[in-house]
């Protein structure tokens, strides 16, 4: 417990926020101040009183809070904690397929770098992609990264979605099997299958319910079944065996684990309140671009854009 309340007693006296994803250690789970999924933390960092935030997630995350937290400090603990699949999509991926598609909108996944988001037309989350693409007026979509994603969007909405780069995915869902379902099954017939949509089409055809993180938290949080097969990250199930002591939670692959999101520990988040490491910024013409994308995007699913509240 010391070097836990060292933390505490810095992050009062730094006046500081700390940001957990839900695929954290659940000892950075515990500590923090919110967890949740990645857009959901950068809007509470923004919103926040807070002088620095420290963000105990991959890359991307932190990075999309300081794009959104513009007038504060915003810390990433480990930065060698990186999204593989954020890294399979470069600018000029996205100007190339522009190029030949010139009449597509080009929608880019939040796991994505600023530099990416910037060329968009839209930006979405798991939890918002679905009704941001059925409400685009275009039967053609260009959508990365995420070949799995764009795969579950084009067979919910009936439109082409061109997965960019092609051969884009997050290797731990992609690690989960449709075996893994049907095993998980077999041992636990009445249990609901929970799907997060980065996994492949076997896998979501096998499920009860498909949603991002803080949709399958929401889901177990709000139903009364018995027990549930979670296909995602192994670390969601610490936030929701602690929201739901009486349910049974099943992980679908134990060995579902980003290793990225588990860089993060109690030691480098101590450092980093200590020693201000490592400061994450990015450039004011790309966070202004990715800032009027949201825009458009919060308009076009009828969300209140979070920096206009009064």
């Amino acid at each position: 417990m010391g070097l836990v309340n060292e933390i505490l007693k810095m992050k009062r006296e730094n006046k500081a926020l700390i940001l957990a994803h839900n695929y954290q250690l659940p000892e950075i789970q515990d500590i923090a101040d919110y967890v949740g999924d990645s857009l959901e933390l950068s809007i509470k960092a923004m919103e926040h009183d807070a002088d620095k935030i420290i963000f105990c997630g991959v890359d991307f995350m932190a990075e999309q809070a300081s794009v959104l937290a513009m007038n504060k400090v915003v810390l990433h603990p480990e930065p060698e904690a990186k999204c593989p699949m954020a890294s399979m999509i470069t600018p000029e991926d996205v100007r190339k397929f522009r190029s030949n598609y010139p009449r597509a909108p080009v929608v880019i996944y939040v796991n994505s770098p600023a530099v990416v988001k910037a060329e968009a037309d839209y930006i979405v989350t798991s939890a918002s992609a679905l009704k941001l693409v059925s409400q685009i007026d275009s039967d053609t979509i260009l959508f990365g990264p995420d070949r799995n994603l764009a795969d579950y969007l084009s067979k919910t909405t009936g439109k082409t979605v061109i997965p960019v780069p092609p051969n884009s995915y997050c290797p731990v869902h992609e690690a989960i099997k449709a075996n893994n379902i049907i095993d998980a099954k077999t041992r636990d017939r009445e249990a609901k299958v929970l799907v997060h949509p980065e996994c492949i089409r076997e896998v979501r055809d096998l499920a009860d319910f498909i949603g991002s993180t803080s949709q399958m938290i929401k889901y177990v949080r709000e139903t009364n079944y018995k027990s549930y097969i979670i296909a995602t990250e192994i670390g969601i199930l610490h936030r929701m065996r602690k929201e739901n002591p009486d349910k049974k939670l099943i992980p679908a692959n134990p060995e579902a684990v980003c290793i990225n999101m588990k860089k993060i520990d109690l030691n480098k988040l101590y450092r980093s309140l200590k020693e201000g490491k490592y400061v994450v910024e990015v450039p004011d013409k790309i966070r202004r671009r990715v800032l009027r994308v949201l825009e458009n995007s919060f308009e076009i699913i009828g969300v209140e854009i979070p920096w206009r509240k009064k």
